[in-house]
């Protein structure tokens, strides 16, 4: 084991089920010794995360409800209590959350209605921007063997993101539209709390069969589409994109912020490929 995270304390957000890209983030920062707390939304899913929390060894699980400021401040004050107790810091905040309307994913973009624009938005880009004001007072002081910034707070918060962002992806309409403001967001973050040593970065990753990502119609044919047209011949493994997450969270990555990080084995650098 590297234990490339020993010492340090994470927050997910975004565990939802055993299939989900936060669930193989959590798992792969249990894996190299990082404490990890885990939220969930509403007592709906409370049950199902604290059982994934007791599976993953997880040390916390708390509520979370990111379209609610109240919530939100909420869980800033049960982390501050809760880590002061136990003389450690946050050094990791993962936002893996995102959510639009069936009926404005099925149908064209031109069609979106103004709620469920706004629904989109809300969810899928501001509650990174929310999360990450309330988080950012509980970094941890970085060490740079001395330099100016050992005074500084600093840590790594990082989200997810996809290619229909930056290119228009049949069927991922408004939520593209919510990405490119989420990834918008990563660099403006990153402009701000760069001084505090706070790093900000999105991992785009390619397409894969979460249960989140099904509501988005011809989602087989996407991935297998993928699979012949990426240059590694192959769709996105969720294990690549949570040790790309270990390498944000860790000290690797203490150079890199207000970048998107492409783990979709190659599929952003294609244009076109002729039919056969």
């Amino acid at each position: 084991m590297s234990q490339l995270l020993e010492g340090k304390t994470a927050l997910i957000l975004g565990v939802a089920n055993r299939w989900s890209l936060a669930y193989a983030i959590a798992r792969a920062f249990i894996r190299e010794n990082a404490e990890v707390i885990l939220t969930y939304q509403g007592d709906r899913q409370k049950q199902t995360v604290e059982e994934l929390a007791a599976e993953l060894k997880a040390r916390q699980v708390l509520p979370c409800d990111v379209t609610q400021d109240a919530q939100v401040d909420a869980l800033a004050d049960m982390l501050r209590k809760d880590l002061k107790g136990q003389g450690r810091v946050l050094n990791a905040v993962v936002h893996s959350i995102a959510f639009a309307n069936r009926e404005d994913l099925s149908r064209p973009f031109v069609e979106t209605s103004r709620s469920g624009f706004a629904l989109a938005q809300d969810v899928s880009a501001y509650s990174l921007v929310a999360v990450a004001r309330a988080t950012a007072p509980l970094m941890a002081p970085a060490d740079h063997n001395g330099n100016s910034g050992a005074h500084q707070n600093g840590g790594s918060i990082m989200t997810l993101t996809y290619l229909g962002s930056t290119r228009v992806v049949e069927n991922y309409n408004v939520m593209g539209v919510a990405k490119a403001a989420l990834e918008a967001s990563v660099r403006y973050l990153a402009a701000d709390l760069g001084p505090c040593n706070i790093r900000v970065n999105a991992i785009s990753a390619g397409a894969v069969k979460t249960t989140s990502a099904r509501g988005i119609r011809d989602l087989s044919k996407m991935i297998e589409g993928g699979a012949k047209m990426a240059p590694l011949r192959r769709n996105t493994d969720p294990a690549e994109v949570a040790d790309t997450a270990v390498f944000l969270a860790s000290d690797l990555g203490r150079g890199v912020t207000g970048n998107v990080i492409y783990v979709d084995a190659g599929m952003q650098i294609m244009g076109f490929a002729l039919k056969e």
